[in-house]
């Protein structure tokens, strides 16, 4: 068995930014509320003209390119999404139609917001497994197609965009780079995010989210790091999913990564479900934040209501 690392991340989101302002001229809110509320100023959207897989395309090209890599040299393709609009062909298939790759493995992983460090865990596995050898990982989601543009209380948070990621196998005698999982699930609250009904819409009991969130997810992160034998102390950032920042930096705190730089793109991004921690890992990369070997802490939790993290040496 081989462990398996990060070799690039990419990022893409849509041209068109979508500020506090502009929706204060759509629904009964305004700047003061929703910064006060969330901490988001601005976020991406998407045109009626740019699918998923689109999103999930321009991401995972800028990470093989990144990683030096060509579309035929990938044997597995994972995409995180919840925000497909067809069953099949799946996201995965289309992102590795788009990209002219010869035949992987094609998956979609719907863990909502969770998902990418699902499907993250599930190509450490593969790898590991001896199933693949070399696994490309998006998270992309268009919350935009699910969001109801009347109900201030949702239409705030969301964003578009996609974040990818090349996992290959570890060369023999190397220390892995993505460590042990941490996941699991909380089905009692299932239903305190959801994205359904005809057509699909997002909804969420914020307060419980909230709670749980701030109380009981930092000691699953702490021991995520446990899994890879570090401290909190250790980490050099922490990447939670991007829902709000009310979440993200009290939870920082609880969690007791002391010295390490904490991922706020929901500032600019919102929330982007399933992109989310690969949009914003990639950015920190992209701007110097953390350095090649650093350990970083990444950790999603949302939908269903499911969680998984784990620590990964930064590409």
């Amino acid at each position: 068995m081989s462990g398996s690392r990060i070799t690039a991340l990419g990022h893409y989101q849509p041209a068109r930014v979508l500020t506090n302002e502009d929706l204060a001229s759509m629904v009964d809110t305004s700047d003061a509320w929703i910064t006060s509320r969330v901490g988001i100023r601005t976020r991406h959207i998407a045109g009626s003209d740019e699918p998923v897989d689109e999103l999930a395309a321009h991401a995972a090209a800028k990470a093989l390119a990144a990683a030096g890599r060509t579309p035929d040299g990938i044997d597995l393709v994972l995409v995180a999404t919840s925000t497909a609009i067809d069953r099949s062909p799946n996201m995965a298939a289309r992102v590795a139609a788009r990209l002219g790759m010869p035949g992987p493995a094609v998956m979609d992983v719907n863990v909502v917001c969770a998902g990418f460090t699902h499907a993250l865990a599930t190509a450490d596995h593969a790898v590991r497994a001896g199933g693949a050898h070399r696994v490309l990982v998006v998270g992309a989601d268009k919350m935009s197609d699910v969001t109801d543009w009347t109900d201030r209380t949702t239409c705030v948070l969301v964003g578009d965009g996609a974040g990818a990621a090349v996992v290959e196998a570890a060369a023999p005698g190397t220390e892995s780079g993505i460590g042990p999982v941490l996941w699991g699930s909380v089905p009692e609250m299932g239903n305190a995010v959801r994205i359904e009904g005809t057509p699909p819409r997002f909804a969420q009991e914020g307060q419980s989210v909230y709670r749980w969130a701030t109380t009981r997810l930092p000691a699953f992160a702490r021991r995520a790091c446990e899994k890879a034998g570090l401290t909190p102390a250790d980490l050099a950032a922490v990447v939670l999913h991007q829902a709000n920042l009310r979440i993200v930096e009290p939870l920082a705190r609880r969690i007791g990564a002391v010295n390490a730089v904490v991922a706020r793109d929901v500032v600019d991004s919102g929330n982007t479900s399933a992109a989310s921690i690969p949009l914003a890992f990639s950015k920190l990369v992209e701007q110097g934040a953390v350095s090649a070997g650093d350990p970083v802490l990444l950790f999603g939790f949302g939908g269903n209501l499911s969680y998984a993290g784990q620590v990964v040496r930064c590409p």
